[in-house]
């Protein structure tokens, strides 16, 4: 594995990011994120436009890249979305960028949360 600044990098980030990269397996994704557990039949109404050959090889893409397992029941194959490759990239390249700025966004809620100092009386003229 190769260790950048104390952090690992694994080996699937790439084939995640490579399987995140295409607009269908993004849909697909979304499709079973809303309803898990979908046949294929079912994932091929997401991608009309594709065969139902092009759909599967959409779906070997996503499965090797880890964000989507098979159960196979008989003669029914129901796909489910793995979401925890998605959370490893997140924690990996998100979390570590944004941290910065959400401490900085917390600090000012602080800042704008304290109770405002009393205001100094105005001055009043004299006619």
């Amino acid at each position: 594995m190769l260790e950048l600044t104390g952090t690992r990098q694994s080996p699937g980030d790439d084939a995640v990011f490579r399987a995140l990269a295409d607009p269908t397996r993004r849909s697909v994704l979304d499709a079973l994120f809303a309803v898990d557990g979908q046949t294929l039949a079912e994932l091929c109404a997401v991608a009309p436009q594709l065969s139902r050959y092009g759909v599967m090889k959409h779906l070997r893409v996503l499965e090797e890249a880890g964000l989507l397992t098979r159960v196979s029941a008989g003669r029914s194959t129901r796909h489910h979305l793995n979401p925890v490759p998605i959370a490893q990239i997140a924690e990996r390249w998100i979390d570590k960028y944004a941290a910065p700025y959400a401490s900085a966004l917390l600090d000012l809620r602080r800042q704008l949360d304290r109770p405002d100092p009393p205001e100094p009386p105005p001055d009043q003229e004299n006619p």
